[in-house]
């Protein structure tokens, strides 16, 4: 993928919260995925370590998303399995004509999981991160890019999860308003 963003993005959704459907469940889903955006070449295999790696890796970039809804430039409070995912997968420093930018140290999936970190990390030197953040509907939960002009946006869908959220409160006011009707 060209934009780093996207590829932080649709790794996070590898898991569907609501649904509790994992895209990536086993070494071979992960490799397959992996595969299928160009992060590894043919013949790399994961193990149940990788896997791990990449759970927590995909975890740790969700609650930190979810973060950026309260702190505009994001928050180093990411949790054990972001950390232990980033010491998982060396980068290193590389010279481009473009710039400075990081690239993995190693090959295969580690290498392929240290470019979701890389992409990372290149969504802040662009300033994009503060924009990447997850549904607030917590039984949603989807990554997507906040593209409003104050970056305010709660929902992944205002169709879909905001007005379940709404629709909640409305109800929940209407409750505690006297003379209310209890249904």
């Amino acid at each position: 993928m060209d934009n780093p963003a996207d590829l932080v993005i649709d790794f996070v959704n590898t898991y569907d919260v609501e649904s509790d459907a994992d895209s990536i469940p086993t070494p071979a889903a992960l490799t397959a995925w992996l595969g299928g955006r160009g992060l590894i070449r043919p013949g790399a295999v994961a193990g149940e370590t990788d896997l791990a790696t990449a759970t927590d890796l995909r975890e740790g970039l969700r609650a930190a998303l979810r973060h950026n809804h309260d702190r505009p430039g994001g928050t180093n409070d990411h949790g054990a399995g972001l950390s232990r995912a980033f010491a998982a997968l060396p980068l290193r420093v590389a010279l481009t004509a473009d710039g400075p930018v990081l690239e993995p140290v190693v090959t295969g999936v580690l290498g392929g999981l240290a470019e979701i970190a890389a992409a990372v990390m290149s969504t802040h030197a662009c300033g994009m991160w503060p924009r990447l953040k997850v549904c607030t509907e917590s039984t949603c939960q989807w990554a997507f890019v906040d593209s409003s002009k104050n970056r305010s946006r709660s929902w992944c869908s205002m169709r879909v999860c905001g007005n379940r959220t709404k629709t909640r409160a409305y109800r929940a006011r209407r409750q505690t308003e006297p003379g209310s009707r209890h249904l």
